[in-house]
């Protein structure tokens, strides 16, 4: 009997407790009166009770604006006119110093420089230079941040999109949001933390994949929700033909006392986390039909983020949708927009794809910032990587195409304590190299969690006798962008 305790004792730790309880009582204070040390770390160190930050965060919670593909650089956030006065020259090899190409390059017998087909102009206070295509972001320039010394090892789109969602170019490691919901759970018992949005533009698209948003080694529970555009945002929600609440209600009741069963037999804590699945799932039933109804929103908010936010599944509806999410208290929210990988035809499928992304992007950041929710959510927009300042093949002035290029892009960030309205970080004349405050994946990763109140280092989690964590051995907190 004692050795039969002890065993379970081992596969014993504060997340399991807790979740064991929330069958039961449901209690955290009777939990910490049952184990003392439930709350200082003495059982497992991969059992750190979610919600509770290492120090004062600035933000509560993250929307991901991630334009997949990689939009370009040079026709959007990072001026440079002396690719328009070098038109069709050859970019010197002093500049590019034998760095990495994508095979779609590697063999052009040369590589003609090529300005951008749209005009720039500077606004706001920080007299930031945006592009022509990016009207609508220029009226919020003063409540964004705009870092464009972005750089990354990764130079084709898989590793390149995994490494920014997962720290790692390989895959199967917790992506950022597990990783979140893992560190500080859930503000809402009724919602997910973790939640994940897809749209597609009209522009040459790469495919997203469920891995991005994948729980990794964490818990099952830690992993993203995607909301469909249908007529059902989460699939298999509804309770099946011939079942009524009650009776589903006594089913997973039932369905609770089995699984606890196996677990007393086996330890295994996916069974307690399959059971925390199905009790959100029950709970998602009444929060996610009210989160996702947009018919109930002023004309005034219609008209701020444009009339597609009306048609499901367009960017501009996640958008909205992603503002929803986000003031009912879900944690992380990713929102994907597939379109971005302008090879040629650049000018027209990228006028195509700011049209989509432009006024939405800057609805949702005036719209949190009315609110009074934008000091608190941290804004992201950017992509895996950026675009070459020489063209893909052959050019002319309007049609063009740019490859991947890793070594130097731009993103911009809002709200979460990030410094609004100013510029971080510097190309070379060319829009080739980092000349000024490079920021890294890593370094980029880091200080996101800072700002929801993690240490990166400290934020890990023990597997196969290793510890692992988003930033993985590396990574500084830019200190410099954050209030």
């Amino acid at each position: 009997m004692e050795k039969d305790f002890l065993e379970h004792g081992l596969n014993f730790n504060r997340r399991r407790f807790l979740s064991k309880l929330s069958l039961g009582l449901g209690s955290v204070a009777l939990g910490s009166l049952l184990i003392p040390d439930l709350f200082t770390g003495g059982l497992d160190e991969n059992s750190l009770p979610a919600g509770i930050p290492d120090f004062a965060p600035k933000a509560k919670r993250v929307i991901y604006l991630f334009q997949n593909g990689a939009p370009s650089q040079l026709e959007s956030f990072d001026y440079k006119p002396k690719l328009r006065e070098m038109m069709g020259q050859e970019l010197p090899a002093s500049i590019r110093s034998g760095q990495r190409l994508t095979g779609m390059t590697a063999n052009q017998a040369s590589f003609p420089l090529v300005g951008s087909y749209f005009d720039f102009k500077q606004y706001g206070d920080s007299r930031a230079w945006i592009s022509d295509l990016f009207p609508y972001t220029a009226k919020v320039v003063d409540d964004i941040c705009i870092i464009k010394s972005m750089h990354t090892e990764a130079i084709n789109h898989d590793p390149a999109l995994t490494f920014f969602q997962t720290g790692a170019q390989q895959g199967n490691r917790p992506s950022m949001g597990a990783w979140l919901s893992y560190g500080l759970g859930s503000e809402n018992k009724n919602l997910p933390a973790f939640t994940v949005l897809l749209s597609r533009g009209k522009g040459n698209g790469q495919g997203v994949y469920s891995k991005l948003w994948t729980n990794g080694f964490l818990d099952s529970t830690h992993q993203g929700v995607q909301f469909s555009s249908g007529e059902d945002p989460v699939l298999y929600l509804k309770d099946p033909a011939g079942l009524n609440r009650f009776e589903r209600r006594k089913m997973l009741d039932q369905l609770a006392e089995l699984n606890e069963i196996s677990y007393q037999e086996f330890g295994d804590p996916e069974i307690s986390a399959k059971v925390q699945q199905y009790e959100m799932a029950y709970r998602m039933q009444t929060a996610v039909p009210e989160t996702t109804d947009l018919s109930k929103e002023p004309d005034d908010i219609i008209k701020l983020y444009g009339p597609d936010c009306l048609v499901p599944g367009t960017f501009a509806a996640n958008c909205l949708l992603a503002r929803k999410l986000s003031e009912d208290g879900v944690r992380f929210v990713q929102l994907y927009h597939q379109g971005w990988d302008q090879h040629g035809n650049l000018p027209s499928e990228m006028a195509g794809q700011a049209k989509d992304v432009d006024q939405a992007s800057a609805a949702l950041i005036t719209d949190l910032k009315q609110r009074g929710l934008l000091d608190e959510t941290l804004v992201i927009w950017g992509g895996e990587f950026g675009r070459t300042n020489y063209s893909q093949g052959a050019m002319t002035k309007d049609n063009y195409g740019r490859d991947h290029h890793p070594r130097c892009f731009s993103i911009w960030m809002a709200g979460g304590g990030v410094k609004p309205g100013i510029v971080y970080g510097e190309s070379d004349e060319f829009g080739y190299n980092v000349i000024s405050n490079p920021v890294h994946v890593h370094d980029f990763q880091a200080t996101v969690l800072h700002q929801l109140g993690l240490n990166h280092e400290k934020l890990t989690f023990k597997h196969l006798g290793r510890r692992y964590r988003l930033t993985d051995v590396s990574g500084t907190v830019i200190k410099d962008i954050l209030i």
